[in-house]
C-alpha cells in the first residue's frame, strides 16, 4: 500500500486537482484508492459533491472508526472528506500529546487500498506534519515560475527537517511541474531549471495550463469524465501511467 502526501506549502499549484485526477486514473486501472482531505477548505468534497455525515473531524477528534468516515464516490475511490470543522480539529490536536502522529494512529489499522492519497493544506501546519509522518512518500506539485521553484526548495527542506526530527522516512518520489505554458519563456526556463536542480528526484511531464482543468471542479467530475480528450486529461493520463509503473522501495 502506497501512502502518498500530495503537498506544497504554496497554494494554487494544483494539489487538489492532482489528488482527484490521480485517484481517478488509478481507479480506472483497477487500483483501490483512498483520498484523505486534510485541507479545511474542503476542496475535494466540493469538487466531488460530497455531503457526508462523518468526516476528518469525526475521525481525528471524535475518534470515530476510519471506515465509518469514508464515502465511496466512484468505483474504487473512497474519500474521508473535510470542511471548515477541520480548523477546529487542528486547534484541539495542538493541545494533545504526540500531536504529530494523531493521524498515523487513527489510520494504523486501515487496509485494503492500493493507494492512500493525502490532499494537504497550503501551510506548514500540524495537519501537514501529521500527513508527512503517516505517508511513506511525498509528491510535490510545483508551478513552473520563480515563486513555484522557491516554494519547492522550501518544501523539500521542510520534509527533510521532519524526517530528521522524528526519525521518519517520507521520501519525495515525484515532483509534478504544474501551470506550464510552453509558449511562455519564463515557464520554459523554470521548468528547465527544475529538471537540472532536482535531477535526483523523479520529475513527471508537466501539467499544462488548461481551461478544462479550471472548469472541472464546478462540474463535480474528474477530468476524465468532464473532458477526456482535453490536454489536461492527456497530461494526467501520463502522470497516472508514470505512478502506476513506479517502483518504490
Amino acid at each position: 500500500m502506497r501512502k502518498i502526501a500530495i503537498i506544497n506549502q504554496k497554494g494554487g499549484v494544483g494539489k487538489t486537482t492532482t489528488a482527484i485526477n490521480l485517484a481517478a486514473g488509478l481507479a480506472k486501472r483497477g487500483f483501490k484508492v483512498l483520498i484523505l482531505d486534510l485541507d479545511g477548505q474542503g476542496n475535494i468534497s466540493t469538487a466531488l459533491n460530497i455531503n457526508a455525515e462523518k468526516d476528518m473531524y469525526s475521525m481525528l477528534v471524535e475518534k470515530q472508526e476510519p471506515e465509518s468516515c469514508m464515502t465511496e464516490v466512484r468505483e474504487n475511490i473512497s474519500v474521508i472528506p473535510s470542511n471548515d470543522t477541520l480548523e477546529k480539529a487542528e486547534v484541539i490536536m495542538s493541545g494533545q500529546p504526540s500531536r504529530e502522529t494523531i493521524l498515523k494512529r487513527a489510520l494504523q489499522d486501515v487496509r485494503g487500498f492500493d493507494y492512500i492519497l493525502l490532499d494537504c493544506p497550503p501551510s506548514l501546519s500540524i495537519l501537514n506534519q501529521n500527513a508527512l509522518l503517516y505517508a511513506d512518500e511525498a509528491f510535490i506539485p510545483a508551478s513552473t515560475d520563480f515563486l513555484g521553484l522557491d516554494a519547492l526548495r522550501k518544501m523539500l527542506k521542510e520534509i527533510d527537517t521532519i524526517n530528521n526530527v522524528f526519525s521518519h522516512e517520507c521520501d519525495v518520489t515525484m515532483i509534478i511541474p504544474t501551470m506550464f505554458d510552453g509558449r511562455n519563456k519564463t515557464c520554459k526556463e523554470h521548468h528547465k531549471l527544475m529538471k537540472t536542480e532536482f535531477n535526483g528526484i523523479p520529475i513527471s511531464e508537466p501539467i499544462r495550463i488548461n481551461s478544462k482543468l479550471k472548469e472541472m471542479p464546478k462540474s463535480g467530475k474528474t477530468i476524465f469524465e468532464y473532458a477526456n480528450s482535453s490536454r489536461g486529461a492527456q497530461d494526467y493520463k501520463k502522470l497516472v501511467d508514470l505512478v502506476a509503473k513506479q517502483k518504490v522501495m
